[in-house]
């Protein structure tokens, strides 16, 4: 018996409707599931829609509130708060079931968008930016366990997969409406609009979480003891004080600065041991190679795209514009991944189908600075990016598929958090590493304005980044061979 075969049958028992009987839950859209899919991807794409659109606002922001020295705080409070939220999403989910983490992360996410529209000066845009991430840690790992309890194992990919494609509107459509929202409007109506379109989806969705997820795995209270849950909030808040001390120390790029990092190494290396399924950082067989490869995958290629715009600006005069363009068909391409895995004939590929998807990342961050040299079309990017990006869905929604499949019941919190880290914290580590060999080779600083000339970064800059982080997606091609327990 699969790990995956008593989850189903306590959603079955839990629910009072068993999936399997039902004639109606053959797609995510069938009458049974149709209101919790609707609502929970509409959750997301709201999400989608604030993670895309606030880059745009953001340079107004720091500038009228004269917060320019504090604009990467407002970013990386985000994210170091947010691991401590997909922590305490795990812990919650497990021991009282979705529904808390979910509405407690949708109110922090809220608070966090107003707090930061209101904010009259840049600390309090930061904290409200901080509130937000913790928001989005419990929202994000709440929902993959809601995908666990409620969705029997056939419709998981399908549904893995609408969560993609909810990214692909908001990332052509969210900076451009943002800017104009920020022109007409102003700046803070990019925060304040949110929050109010939040609640239909909720209205939607909450019902279906309350009669399908809601509630402890296990009534007789199996699971985790109370003592390895308050040890896990405490490796939290060493994984979030970690991250976000190291965040600093390569922001700052001073001698002084080796003390925050080194303390923020101190604290992370621990903590990543304790929340991340044992044997992960060797690949060992089955779920810690798919939490692995998840980190991976996000890693590399977020590092990677972060320096894509600025290369086409400085070294080929693209206006930004037209560099972040040349990324715009990846959304569609991303999702086209997501469905392709997501369709039931693949299933018994899944492994070779990570395998390709990890393949084509790398030749996409490979063929990148192919561009550096002048006879290459710049429109190469473009078309490599396509194919990365298809990559990209063969392999993230596949990693949140096997994931499910290898928990217990009483697990699925964790390993979602799990699986989130991983995510979370190779895009901060990889971009903290490639930013510094970026600037160590004539790249200036990573913060080098879109708007740079071509005299202010060396070629050799972006080939330091591009190539190892090509590298590293070869790696993780080669952990999908490991991701079978057997």
């Amino acid at each position: 018996m699969s790990a995956l075969e008593p989850r189903d049958t306590a959603v079955a028992d839990t629910s009072g409707t068993a999936a399997g009987r039902d004639a109606s839950a053959d797609t995510v859209l069938g009458r049974a599931y149709r209101s919790l899919s609707i609502g929970i991807v509409s959750v997301v794409l709201l999400i989608a829609f604030e993670a895309t659109a606030v880059g745009t606002a953001m340079p107004v922001a720091a500038r009228e509130l004269h917060g320019l020295p504090l604009y990467a705080f407002a970013f990386s409070g985000y994210f170091t708060t947010s691991l401590f939220g997909m922590v305490v999403a795990g812990q919650w989910s497990d021991r009282r079931g979705p529904l808390g983490p979910l509405t407690g992360g949708i109110g922090a996410f809220a608070a966090g968008l107003l707090l930061a529209g209101t904010a009259a000066s840049m600390w309090v845009f930061v904290l409200g930016r901080a509130v937000q991430g913790l928001g989005g840690g419990l929202v994000i790992v709440a929902l993959y366990v809601v995908v666990g309890r409620a969705y029997p194992e056939r419709l998981r990919p399908a549904i893995m997969a609408a969560f993609a494609a909810s990214w692909v509107v908001p990332s052509i459509v969210g900076p451009l409406a943002s800017g104009a929202v920020t022109e007409h409007l102003g700046w803070r109506w990019v925060f304040l609009g949110i929050p109010v379109l939040v609640v239909l989806p909720l209205a939607m969705a909450l019902p279906q979480i309350r009669r399908r997820a809601a509630g402890p795995v296990d009534e007789d209270g199996a699971g985790q003891p109370s003592g390895s849950g308050r040890r896990r909030i405490r490796l939290a808040f060493g994984i979030s004080l970690g991250a976000g001390l190291l965040q600093y120390a390569v922001q700052d790029l001073r001698w002084i600065s080796l003390l925050p990092g080194a303390a923020g190494a101190a604290l992370l290396v621990p903590a990543v041991r304790g929340l991340l399924p044992r044997g992960t950082y060797r690949a060992a067989r089955g779920l810690p190679s798919v939490v692995l490869l998840r980190g991976l995958a996000a890693g590399s290629f977020v590092a990677a795209e972060s320096f894509v715009p600025l290369m086409l600006v400085t070294q080929r005069g693209l206006s930004p514009t037209l560099a972040g363009f040349s990324l715009a068909a990846g959304g569609a391409t991303w999702a086209m991944g997501s469905w392709v895995q997501s369709r039931p004939r693949m299933a018994p590929h899944r492994e070779r189908l990570m395998t390709l998807g990890m393949v084509l990342v790398a030749a996409a961050i490979a063929t990148a600075p192919s561009v550096l040299i002048d006879s290459v079309p710049v429109w190469t990017v473009a078309v490599a990016w396509g194919f990365g990006c298809f990559g990209m869905g063969l392999v993230i929604a596949s990693t949140s598929v096997l994931m499910l499949q290898l928990s217990a019941p009483h697990e699925a919190g964790a390993n979602s958090a799990a699986l989130q880290i991983s995510d979370a914290l190779s895009n901060i580590l990889l971009l903290a590493a490639g930013g510094a060999a970026f600037a160590a080779l004539g790249g200036g600083s990573t913060a080098v304005s879109a708007t740079a000339t071509a005299t202010e970064a060396h070629p050799a800059a972006f080939a330091a980044v591009f190539l190892p982080m090509a590298g590293v997606a070869l790696v993780g091609a080669w952990v999908t061979t490991r991701l079978r327990a057997t």
